[in-house]
């Protein structure tokens, strides 16, 4: 199924270029001052140093970016266990410190747009003002070290600024989108108990204004531990905060210019919690995942310079809003000399080349976005360089879910040969990406470049022996500074244990299923949890999405493998059919013969059903385990949160549809 030929090269960068990256520097200094034999052109062998020898590696980030600290960085590690790995245990710092240290006033710092404001500039001065300026109102309000301050925003400005006023008290910042539903907010905020709710009036998203006022007084009833809800007026430029508990304007706590706003940092411990980011929720209450100041600063000075290869001149961009982790993926390259690019709004409004737009006026340099939508960029036929100017255009990242070969080379195609893509792959977990994009690096068709340095990722085959071009579970078998420091409310970490410890002992199983090639690239085939398993054979949905979604009529697919006792599993898949297309016996027979051909004839679906959408969370997955769950006889809302949802009806039609088939005897449900 998998073979070890070699994929096309797409992109090579050049001696010049290669010479010219962050990661090349970096090399350098391990040459000039660890006296290491390493080279810029033999990327595996500072990987293997890289996670070799972990404490070597993580102080040199350290000493490289000349991290600020009180204390020793000795030791690096206490002990170097998975499990629960004890960093930089006698040092103190802040992360914020970082952002805003030697930074010029007037570079750019946050290019911000969307369906309520122009494209505007801010710079680094100003965003330094802003900060100062929340800093000292929240202090007023109280907050200080250990204190929760939850941001119901969308992805502007000022919720950038609040995170980092937040943090430089050491108090600690979680962020949901206004699109979340009240209970889904409940059910993430409620946990960690916030002394402070900062909210927008209400937003705009496809055209559409939608006012959150009342969903703030829900919040406020849901959440008696809140003490000052502060409303930044977005929709509304005076809106009426009367009705709110505790509700006051932005501009009279958050005065810029005020008193009182010089900015200073208050450092904390190595692993004191600076954020709290959510699982998807998908199953009982989201897990509050708790990362400290320490690892998130190592471990985005790591990847935002070196990865990601963040200049001076450069603006990151990319697509998410405040409850994804991409946003504090995002927040983490203000630790560059790079600008970020903030974007409000339905990426589809009022055309699907809105992004695009926007990549040309606000001169985006990395414009990073999800599979999914490159995928439906490629299949609207859209041709992005036409019309615009998106020559500073120097890379395009893709996450979210796998990379089709076919969405590789249509970038290559519509924004030429000089593009450097990286596909990449991480997760909430870690807040990071742990396999992706190496500037230094060819970029083979439908590959993840490498392994990140300090990451110890493997594949590990169902005895728990390391793999190499076989598909296997993704692993990380040595610690990671940026894992989580706990969840919230877990005080003797069973339920973290649980979650990434329970498979393999002292090994973090992250849930994927992935294939490293010999060269060291890697392959991600989706989740490991909802893996296509016929005939022995493994297989991820991505694989029989790529098939399947190539064909014209397709929009939207979904599979699962359900498994019958005493019979072989059924794998129904699920279609939303483009606009006049027919699930006829001619397409039938097409999506048979595409997923024989490109998968397997043991990966060729028991049967297709058209539906009407397919159900995703608020941050776009797909729900195949809950759907699996469903057509094994589970009631719908045993299998998922309906306020973690982004279109809860769609998951009505699959229990509807498990009852039907049960009711019928169609034998074809797991309890039929």
């Amino acid at each position: 199924m998998h073979g070890t030929e070699t994929p096309p090269t797409l992109w090579q960068p050049t001696g010049e270029q290669r010479a010219a990256t962050n990661l090349a520097r970096f090399v350098a200094w391990l040459r000039s001052e660890r006296g290491l034999a390493l080279d810029v052109d033999d990327y595996q062998a500072l990987w293997r140093w890289s996670v070799d020898d972990i404490e070597g590696f993580w102080s040199a980030i350290w000493e490289f970016f000349d991290v600020r600290a009180d204390g020793s960085p000795r030791p690096v590690l206490a002990e170097r266990r998975v499990a629960d790995a004890s960093w930089f245990p006698n040092a103190r710092l802040n992360l914020v410190e970082h952002v805003f240290r030697e930074s010029a006033d007037e570079a750019v710092a946050i290019v911000e747009s969307g369906e309520l404001r122009a494209t505007r500039e801010i710079s680094r001065g100003e965003l330094r003002a802003m900060t100062a300026a929340i800093a000292a109102g929240l202090h007023e309000l109280g907050v200080g070290e250990g204190d929760r301050v939850a941001a119901y925003m969308p992805n502007i400005a000022e919720a950038m600024a609040a995170f980092l006023a937040t943090a430089s008290l050491g108090a600690i910042w979680s962020s949901c989108s206004p699109d979340f539903g009240t209970r889904s907010v409940v059910d993430r905020f409620a946990q960690i108990e916030p002394k402070v709710l900062l909210a927008v009036d209400g937003y705009r998203y496809g055209g559409r204004d939608f006012d959150k006022l009342a969903t703030i007084a829900e919040l406020e009833a849901a959440m008696p531990t809140v003490e000052h809800t502060i409303v930044l007026p977005y929709l509304d430029g005076s809106p009426d905060v009367s009705s709110l508990r505790a509700g006051r304007l932005w501009g009279a706590v958050f005065p810029v210019g005020g008193t009182g706003d010089e900015l200073s940092f208050h450092r904390v411990a190595f692993s004191h919690p600076l954020w709290v980011v959510y699982s998807s929720g998908t199953t009982g209450l989201p897990k509050p995942i708790v990362h400290g100041h320490g690892g998130i600063l190592l471990e985005h000075l790591k990847k935002m310079w070196l990865h990601v290869d963040a200049r001076p001149g450069d603006r990151v961009f990319w697509f998410t809003t405040t409850g994804w982790m991409m946003w504090n993926f995002l927040a983490g390259v203000l630790l560059t000399d790079a600008a970020i690019v903030l974007f409000d709004g339905n990426p589809g409004y009022p055309t699907l080349d809105r992004l695009w737009d926007l990549a040309d006026e606000a001169d985006v340099t990395c414009f990073g976005t999800s599979a999914a939508y490159l995928a439906s960029c490629m299949k609207a036929g859209m041709r992005p360089g036409e019309g615009r100017d998106l020559s500073r255009l120097r890379a395009v990242g893709s996450t979210g879910s796998p990379l089709s070969p076919e969405g590789f080379r249509w970038v290559y195609d519509q924004l030429g040969a000089q593009t450097w893509l990286f596909s990449t792959s991480g997760g909430t977990d870690v807040c990071t990406a742990f396999v992706g994009g190496v500037p230094t690096l060819p970029v083979y068709e439908g590959e993840l470049q490498g392994r990140a340095l300090g990451a110890k990722v493997e594949a590990f085959d169902e005895r728990g022996r390391s793999v190499i071009e076989e598909v296997g579970e993704l692993v990380l078998t040595e610690p990671l500074p940026s894992m989580p420091v706990c969840f919230w409310n877990d005080p003797d970490g069973k339920r973290l244990h649980e979650s990434y410890f329970s498979t393999y002992p002292g090994v973090w199983r992250h849930g994927d299923w992935i294939r490293i090639t010999g060269r060291g690239t890697a392959v991600i085939y989706g989740r490991s949890d909802s893996t296509i398993n016929r005939g022995g054979v493994r297989m991820g949905t991505s694989e029989i999405y790529r098939a399947v979604l190539a064909l014209d009529e397709i929009v939207d697919a979904l599979v699962v493998d359900v498994p019958r006792e005493g019979a072989e599993s059924w794998m129904p898949l699920f279609v939303v059919l483009a606009e006049g297309a027919a699930l006829d016996d001619d397409l039938v027979g097409r999506i048979a013969r595409r997923v024989r051909g490109e998968c397997s004839p043991r990966h060729v679906p028991s049967e297709a059903i058209a539906v009407a959408e397919i159900p995703r969370t608020l941050s776009g997955k797909i729900l195949e385990v809950p759907v699996k769950r469903i057509l094994m006889g589970e009631p719908a809302e045993r299998v998922a949160s309906r306020d973690s949802l982004a279109n809860p009806a769609a998951l009505d039609w699959f229990a509807t549809f498990a009852a039907e088939r049960t009711a019928v005897g169609d034998g074809r449900t797991a309890s039929g």
